[in-house]
């Protein structure tokens, strides 16, 4: 028997059973999740909105364009954004939908005025949103452009990360990303600047679902 068999078989002796620990059950309770996302997110230099229905939150979404003066969005190609009927919506902004649109993604990225993606989860402690990877999301849509607009469903609004974690019905996909707030460094002498890594606004229009 070899060195590596021997203690293979003496790993194997130490098995013991062992009781599963219980569900996660957060400490942290907020009578108001939604007032709780939009003042934390709003604290972390983020913009964060509320609507009362999904049509008025691309309404919403639409003036932001506007405001923004849009001329190029790439956009996930969410279910949401494609029963919203983009880009149909607005025809006078060039579109590059990820998983429909032919072309170089990474190059109109980082050309486009803004990134339009929906929230996986949004998280009331921290303000933050829960973007998951997927054959028509990219990260390139919240990284590239200079504007990064979320939507996001207070029907997948929880308490905290360990939360959602553990209210997963299936395993975690690929690639997870947590955004807070926009591009925030104070690498150079300690002092705060937004936008030099990413995008400098981060928009959040939650809605009520």
């Amino acid at each position: 028997m070899s060195s590596r068999d021997e203690i293979l078989n003496r790993l194997r002796q130490q098995t013991r059973d062992a009781d599963r620990p219980d569900p996660w059950v957060s400490r942290r309770h907020f009578d108001d999740p939604a007032g709780r996302f939009v003042e934390t997110l709003n604290a972390n230099k983020g913009e964060a909105h509320r609507a009362g229905s999904i049509e008025e939150a691309l309404s919403l979404a639409g003036d932001i364009l506007h405001e923004i003066d849009a001329r190029s969005v790439v956009a996930d190609g969410h279910p949401v954004l494609n029963a919203a009927g983009l880009p149909a919506r607005w025809p006078d902004i060039d579109w590059f939908v990820v998983g429909q649109t032919r072309g170089e993604l990474r190059a109109f990225a980082a050309a486009a005025d803004v990134g339009i993606s929906v929230a996986t989860a949004a998280l009331a402690e921290t303000g933050t949103v829960v973007l998951a990877a997927g054959p028509t999301t990219s990260r390139l849509t919240g990284l590239l452009p200079p504007a990064h607009l979320v939507l996001a469903s207070t029907g997948h609004l929880t308490t905290d990360i360990f939360t959602w974690t553990a209210s997963r019905p299936d395993v975690l996909p690929s690639s997870v990303t947590l955004i807070s707030g926009p591009s925030k460094t104070a690498d150079i002498e300690q002092t705060m600047a937004v936008g030099v890594h990413g995008p400098g606004r981060f928009i959040v229009v939650l809605y009520d679902d």
